[in-house]
């Protein structure tokens, strides 16, 4: 199928909140990953989210070009073309962004989707995420208004951060303390800035002890329930009967969460889960695994001529692929998806 219309994106969301489940968000940083990712979402019968960080686009336009906006548009043409062979549909969002590159990042980007809506066609992306969290809570909000405004034209949603995930990601590192709960007051913020919808469709990675990075099951402290309490603020602001769930959430920094955590959040309103962490290492290992087996066949040791079999980046890379789509597909049985593509 192609990638998701601004329509079915947003009947994806709504399927996933009404029905307590999340699509996983899968980073990838080129074609061998994004392939993976679909992959992964067809066999599990799920529709996704793939994204590209600020790093990833800049690496996936390569060493010497480094151009982030390079970069995340040429996966994005790549994903257009090769989702259309795949039976799920496939939302492209772009990962966390900082102040300092909006200007070289998501600007550009949304850009270049008005241009294409302009033209009768489809957004580049269906959404971007805009991550403020390392400046003052209104600042942050200030910019979002404007993001948002310039994202709905231009058929997007738009992703924000409220409250700090903490470890480290794309260089990017945040101290962990009480940061790592959003307090009620900064939902009604948001709500006074944003609206509920009605100035544009909008994510929110609220926080609630979440923590980039590897950790072990348990080593994360999370309270799921700084969610439950997001929403109730926000419906009772809003005049929606108690029990109501106005934001669409999105959980950061998962790795290492208890799988009943996981679900708690999805009851609360999680519909979208980003998983990088756990992928990379899928990727990596059996690369890792085939050097170690294939060591004199990648290598010319002694003058010898190695063994072209092996060196060739097919023969591993093939390995990596789908070694990263099984733990894309897991991703989606662990988040609820797994079986609910809007074709079926």
């Amino acid at each position: 199928m192609p990638i998701a219309t601004p329509e079915v994106y947003a009947e994806m969301l709504d399927q996933a909140k009404s029905s307590e489940f999340a699509y996983p968000a899968i980073n990838v940083t080129s074609s061998e990953t994004l392939n993976a990712a679909l992959r992964g979402f067809a066999e599990a019968e799920s529709d996704g989210i793939i994204q590209v960080s600020t790093g990833g686009a800049e690496f996936a336009s390569g060493t010497k070009v480094k151009d982030m906006v390079t970069g995340a548009t040429a996966l994005a043409e790549y994903a257009h073309v090769v989702a259309a062979k795949y039976p799920v549909n496939i939302a492209l969002h772009t990962d966390h962004c900082p102040k300092d590159k909006l200007d070289g990042f998501v600007r550009p980007l949304i850009q270049i989707s008005q241009e294409r809506v302009d033209r009768g066609e489809n957004p580049l992306f269906q959404s971007h995420m805009w991550d403020g969290s390392a400046i003052e809570l209104h600042e942050n909000l200030q910019i979002a208004s404007e993001l948002l405004d310039t994202a709905a034209k231009a058929k997007i949603i738009l992703e924000l951060e409220v409250g700090v995930v903490g470890g480290e990601e794309d260089g990017v590192a945040n101290d962990i303390n009480e940061k790592l709960y959003t307090a009620a007051g900064d939902y009604e913020h948001t709500v006074d800035a944003l609206g509920a919808g009605e100035k544009g469709r909008y994510l929110l990675a609220a926080t609630f002890g979440n923590v980039h990075g590897v950790y072990k099951p348990g080593n994360v402290k999370l309270r799921p329930e700084i969610l439950k309490q997001g929403q109730d603020v926000a419906a009772q602001k809003l005049g929606l009967p108690a029990g109501s769930k106005p934001f669409d959430l999105v959980f950061h920094g998962g790795s290492g969460s208890l799988l009943e955590e996981i679900h708690e959040a999805l009851s609360y309103g999680v519909v979208k889960m980003n998983i990088d962490t756990d992928t990379q290492y899928a990727f990596t290992r059996p690369i890792a695994e085939h050097m170690f087996k294939n060591y004199d066949g990648v290598l010319k040791i002694d003058g010898e001529v190695g063994n072209k079999k092996v060196y060739d980046p097919r023969s591993y890379l093939k390995a990596a692929e789908q070694a990263m789509a099984a733990r894309v597909a897991h991703g989606c049985e662990t988040l609820k998806s797994a079986g609910r593509m809007l074709a079926g």
